[in-house]
Protein backbone atom coordinates (compact mmCIF):
# COMPACT_ATOMS: atom_id res chain seq x y z
CA UNK A 1 0.00 0.00 0.00
CA UNK A 2 2.84 2.36 0.91
CA UNK A 3 6.62 1.99 0.68
CA UNK A 4 9.62 4.10 1.64
CA UNK A 5 11.60 2.60 -1.26
CA UNK A 6 11.38 5.81 -3.31
CA UNK A 7 12.29 7.93 -0.29
CA UNK A 8 15.77 6.37 -0.09
CA UNK A 9 15.90 6.06 3.68
CA UNK A 10 19.36 4.93 4.76
CA UNK A 11 19.53 1.27 5.77
CA UNK A 12 15.82 0.87 6.46
CA UNK A 13 12.78 0.04 4.33
CA UNK A 14 9.27 0.55 5.74
CA UNK A 15 6.20 -0.81 3.97
CA UNK A 16 2.50 -0.83 4.83
CA UNK A 17 1.09 -4.05 3.38
CA UNK A 18 -2.35 -5.58 2.86
CA UNK A 19 -2.97 -9.26 2.19
CA UNK A 20 -5.72 -11.84 1.99
CA UNK A 21 -5.62 -14.78 4.41
CA UNK A 22 -4.65 -18.12 2.87
CA UNK A 23 -4.44 -21.67 4.25
CA UNK A 24 -1.48 -22.31 1.93
CA UNK A 25 2.05 -21.98 3.22
CA UNK A 26 3.80 -18.78 2.20
CA UNK A 27 7.48 -19.62 2.34
CA UNK A 28 9.98 -16.96 3.32
CA UNK A 29 13.58 -17.81 2.32
CA UNK A 30 16.61 -16.74 4.32
CA UNK A 31 17.11 -13.07 3.45
CA UNK A 32 20.05 -10.70 3.80
CA UNK A 33 18.10 -8.11 5.85
CA UNK A 34 16.52 -8.28 9.30
CA UNK A 35 12.72 -8.17 9.17
CA UNK A 36 10.09 -6.85 11.58
CA UNK A 37 6.38 -7.51 11.05
CA UNK A 38 3.74 -5.70 13.10
CA UNK A 39 -0.04 -6.26 12.76
CA UNK A 40 -2.07 -3.09 12.13
CA UNK A 41 -5.64 -4.44 12.22
CA UNK A 42 -7.82 -6.30 14.72
CA UNK A 43 -6.53 -9.48 16.45
CA UNK A 44 -5.98 -12.37 14.03
CA UNK A 45 -4.40 -15.84 14.35
CA UNK A 46 -1.26 -16.72 12.40
CA UNK A 47 0.85 -19.86 12.23
CA UNK A 48 4.61 -19.74 11.71
CA UNK A 49 6.69 -22.79 10.82
CA UNK A 50 10.34 -22.43 11.81
CA UNK A 51 13.05 -25.03 12.36
CA UNK A 52 10.45 -27.81 11.83
CA UNK A 53 8.29 -26.48 14.65
CA UNK A 54 4.93 -24.71 14.53
CA UNK A 55 4.32 -21.48 16.42
CA UNK A 56 0.75 -20.20 16.60
CA UNK A 57 -0.42 -16.93 18.09
CA UNK A 58 -3.31 -14.51 17.91
CA UNK A 59 -1.50 -11.38 16.82
CA UNK A 60 -2.83 -8.05 18.00
CA UNK A 61 -1.80 -4.40 18.23
CA UNK A 62 1.60 -4.10 19.94
CA UNK A 63 2.75 -7.62 19.00
CA UNK A 64 5.99 -8.15 17.10
CA UNK A 65 7.37 -10.74 14.71
CA UNK A 66 11.13 -10.52 14.25
CA UNK A 67 13.04 -12.61 11.69
CA UNK A 68 16.83 -12.03 11.72
CA UNK A 69 18.79 -12.05 8.48
CA UNK A 70 19.71 -15.56 7.35
CA UNK A 71 16.66 -17.23 8.91
CA UNK A 72 13.97 -18.88 6.81
CA UNK A 73 10.41 -19.85 7.69
CA UNK A 74 6.87 -20.12 6.40
CA UNK A 75 3.45 -18.70 7.30
CA UNK A 76 -0.19 -19.59 6.94
CA UNK A 77 -3.53 -18.56 8.36
CA UNK A 78 -5.93 -21.00 10.03
CA UNK A 79 -8.79 -22.16 7.77
CA UNK A 80 -11.36 -20.34 9.87
CA UNK A 81 -9.74 -17.01 8.88
CA UNK A 82 -9.92 -17.45 5.11
CA UNK A 83 -13.16 -15.54 4.50
CA UNK A 84 -12.28 -12.66 6.81
CA UNK A 85 -11.56 -9.13 5.47
CA UNK A 86 -8.08 -8.34 4.19
CA UNK A 87 -5.43 -7.79 6.85
CA UNK A 88 -2.77 -5.11 7.19
CA UNK A 89 0.77 -5.31 8.48
CA UNK A 90 3.73 -2.99 8.81
CA UNK A 91 6.96 -4.50 7.48
CA UNK A 92 10.33 -3.01 8.47
CA UNK A 93 13.55 -4.21 6.82
CA UNK A 94 16.91 -3.34 8.39
CA UNK A 95 20.38 -3.67 6.90
CA UNK A 96 22.73 -5.75 9.12
CA UNK A 97 25.29 -2.94 8.82
CA UNK A 98 23.11 -0.83 11.14
CA UNK A 99 23.29 -3.49 13.84
CA UNK A 100 27.04 -3.83 13.33
CA UNK A 101 27.61 -0.07 13.67
CA UNK A 102 25.56 0.14 16.86
CA UNK A 103 27.33 -2.91 18.32
CA UNK A 104 30.76 -1.47 17.57
CA UNK A 105 29.78 1.88 19.08
CA UNK A 106 28.79 0.13 22.32
CA UNK A 107 31.88 -2.14 22.19
CA UNK A 108 29.99 -5.38 21.63
CA UNK A 109 31.85 -8.14 19.80
CA UNK A 110 29.67 -8.58 16.73
CA UNK A 111 31.10 -12.08 16.16
CA UNK A 112 29.66 -13.19 19.49
CA UNK A 113 26.30 -11.53 18.97
CA UNK A 114 23.23 -13.24 17.52
CA UNK A 115 19.79 -11.78 16.96
CA UNK A 116 16.99 -14.16 17.83
CA UNK A 117 13.65 -15.02 16.20
CA UNK A 118 10.58 -13.70 17.93
CA UNK A 119 6.93 -14.51 17.21
CA UNK A 120 4.07 -12.58 18.81
CA UNK A 121 5.93 -10.79 21.59
CA UNK A 122 4.06 -7.81 23.04
CA UNK A 123 6.45 -4.85 22.82
CA UNK A 124 4.87 -1.44 23.33
CA UNK A 125 8.13 0.48 22.97
CA UNK A 126 8.98 -1.08 19.62
CA UNK A 127 5.37 -0.57 18.49
CA UNK A 128 5.66 3.13 19.34
CA UNK A 129 8.85 3.53 17.27
CA UNK A 130 7.24 1.63 14.39
CA UNK A 131 4.14 3.84 14.44
CA UNK A 132 6.33 6.95 14.26
CA UNK A 133 8.04 5.47 11.19
CA UNK A 134 4.64 4.65 9.68
CA UNK A 135 3.43 8.21 10.29
CA UNK A 136 6.55 9.53 8.57
CA UNK A 137 5.92 7.18 5.65
CA UNK A 138 2.29 8.32 5.38
CA UNK A 139 3.39 11.97 5.37
CA UNK A 140 5.83 11.29 2.51
CA UNK A 141 8.81 11.89 4.84
CA UNK A 142 7.84 15.40 5.86
CA UNK A 143 10.30 15.38 8.81
CA UNK A 144 13.28 14.43 6.65
CA UNK A 145 16.23 12.03 6.68
CA UNK A 146 17.65 13.12 10.03
CA UNK A 147 14.39 12.32 11.82
CA UNK A 148 14.12 8.89 10.17
CA UNK A 149 17.75 8.06 10.97
CA UNK A 150 17.23 9.09 14.60
CA UNK A 151 14.21 6.77 14.87
CA UNK A 152 16.21 4.02 13.13
CA UNK A 153 19.04 4.34 15.67
CA UNK A 154 16.56 4.03 18.55
CA UNK A 155 15.04 0.95 16.89
CA UNK A 156 18.43 -0.70 16.34
CA UNK A 157 19.52 -0.17 19.96
CA UNK A 158 16.18 -1.60 21.11
CA UNK A 159 16.76 -4.73 19.01
CA UNK A 160 20.25 -5.15 20.43
CA UNK A 161 18.91 -4.86 23.96
CA UNK A 162 15.83 -7.05 23.66
CA UNK A 163 16.18 -9.31 20.60
CA UNK A 164 19.76 -10.56 20.86
CA UNK A 165 21.84 -13.04 22.80
CA UNK A 166 23.78 -10.21 24.43
CA UNK A 167 22.77 -10.16 28.11
CA UNK A 168 24.83 -7.28 29.52
CA UNK A 169 23.40 -3.73 29.73
CA UNK A 170 24.27 -1.89 26.51
CA UNK A 171 26.13 1.33 27.18
CA UNK A 172 28.32 3.52 25.05
CA UNK A 173 31.95 4.11 25.85
CA UNK A 174 32.34 7.01 28.24
CA UNK A 175 34.09 9.38 25.89
CA UNK A 176 33.19 12.99 25.30
CA UNK A 177 32.80 14.78 22.00
CA UNK A 178 35.67 17.26 21.98
CA UNK A 179 34.77 20.94 21.79
CA UNK A 180 36.51 21.24 18.42
CA UNK A 181 34.62 18.33 16.87
CA UNK A 182 31.32 19.49 18.35
CA UNK A 183 31.90 22.95 16.91
CA UNK A 184 32.74 21.47 13.51
CA UNK A 185 29.48 19.51 13.49
CA UNK A 186 27.44 22.54 14.62
CA UNK A 187 29.04 24.80 12.01
CA UNK A 188 28.24 22.24 9.32
CA UNK A 189 24.61 22.06 10.46
CA UNK A 190 24.26 25.86 10.37
CA UNK A 191 25.79 26.02 6.89
CA UNK A 192 23.35 23.42 5.53
CA UNK A 193 20.12 24.01 7.46
CA UNK A 194 18.19 24.43 4.23
CA UNK A 195 19.09 20.88 3.13
CA UNK A 196 17.60 17.53 4.09
CA UNK A 197 20.47 16.70 6.44
CA UNK A 198 21.24 13.11 7.40
CA UNK A 199 22.83 11.74 10.55
CA UNK A 200 25.51 9.95 8.52
CA UNK A 201 26.35 13.20 6.73
CA UNK A 202 26.84 15.21 9.94
CA UNK A 203 28.75 12.39 11.66
CA UNK A 204 31.00 12.09 8.62
CA UNK A 205 32.17 15.68 9.09
CA UNK A 206 33.89 14.67 12.34
CA UNK A 207 34.67 11.10 11.18
CA UNK A 208 32.53 9.30 13.77
CA UNK A 209 29.98 6.50 13.20
CA UNK A 210 26.36 7.76 13.13
CA UNK A 211 25.30 5.72 16.18
CA UNK A 212 28.27 6.86 18.23
CA UNK A 213 27.93 10.47 17.11
CA UNK A 214 24.23 10.62 17.99
CA UNK A 215 24.95 9.52 21.56
CA UNK A 216 27.97 11.79 21.97
CA UNK A 217 26.08 14.78 20.59
CA UNK A 218 23.19 14.26 22.99
CA UNK A 219 25.66 13.86 25.86
CA UNK A 220 27.34 17.15 24.94
CA UNK A 221 24.23 19.24 24.18
CA UNK A 222 21.42 17.50 26.04
CA UNK A 223 19.36 17.02 22.87
CA UNK A 224 19.53 14.78 19.81
CA UNK A 225 20.97 16.01 16.48
CA UNK A 226 17.47 16.05 15.00
CA UNK A 227 16.09 18.16 17.86
CA UNK A 228 19.01 20.57 17.52
CA UNK A 229 18.45 20.99 13.77
CA UNK A 230 14.74 21.70 14.29
CA UNK A 231 15.55 24.28 16.99
CA UNK A 232 18.03 26.07 14.73
CA UNK A 233 15.60 26.10 11.81
CA UNK A 234 12.93 27.66 14.02
CA UNK A 235 15.37 30.33 15.28
CA UNK A 236 16.41 31.14 11.72
CA UNK A 237 12.76 31.37 10.68
CA UNK A 238 12.06 33.72 13.60
CA UNK A 239 14.89 36.01 12.48
CA UNK A 240 13.62 36.08 8.90
CA UNK A 241 10.09 36.84 10.08
CA UNK A 242 11.37 39.88 11.99
CA UNK A 243 13.96 41.15 9.52
CA UNK A 244 12.51 40.42 6.05
CA UNK A 245 9.29 40.68 4.08
CA UNK A 246 9.48 37.10 2.80
CA UNK A 247 6.22 35.17 2.97
CA UNK A 248 5.91 32.56 5.70
CA UNK A 249 5.69 29.82 3.06
CA UNK A 250 8.96 31.00 1.47
CA UNK A 251 10.66 31.23 4.86
CA UNK A 252 9.59 27.66 5.69
CA UNK A 253 11.30 26.35 2.56
CA UNK A 254 14.36 28.56 2.98
CA UNK A 255 15.12 27.28 6.48
CA UNK A 256 14.64 23.61 5.57
CA UNK A 257 11.04 22.78 6.49
CA UNK A 258 8.86 20.86 4.03
CA UNK A 259 6.08 23.46 3.99
CA UNK A 260 4.45 26.23 5.99
CA UNK A 261 2.38 23.93 8.20
CA UNK A 262 5.51 21.96 9.08
CA UNK A 263 7.21 25.19 10.19
CA UNK A 264 4.13 26.38 12.09
CA UNK A 265 3.82 23.15 14.05
CA UNK A 266 7.41 23.25 15.33
CA UNK A 267 7.44 27.04 15.70
CA UNK A 268 4.43 27.04 18.01
CA UNK A 269 5.82 24.10 20.00
CA UNK A 270 9.19 25.78 20.60
CA UNK A 271 8.35 29.50 20.63
CA UNK A 272 4.81 29.34 22.02
CA UNK A 273 3.22 31.41 19.23
CA UNK A 274 2.70 30.99 15.51
CA UNK A 275 4.93 32.51 12.79
CA UNK A 276 2.02 34.76 11.79
CA UNK A 277 1.83 36.15 15.33
CA UNK A 278 5.55 36.93 15.31
CA UNK A 279 5.27 38.59 11.89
Amino acid sequence: MLSSRQLNWNGILVEQCQYSASPDEAKSPALSDHRLILPLGPPAPLIQKRDNRLHESILQKGDTIFVPAGHSGSWRCPTREINRPKKQQLHIWLKPELIKQAAEASEIDIDRLDLVNCFGRQDSQLHHIAMLLLAELQSDSIMGQLYVESLTQVLVIHLLRHYSTFTQPITFEDRSLTHTRLQQAIEYVHAHLDRDLSLAEIAGVVNISPTYFANLFKGATGISPHQYVVQQRVEWAKLLLLKTNLSIADIALQVGFSNQSHLTRHFKRLIGVTPKQVR
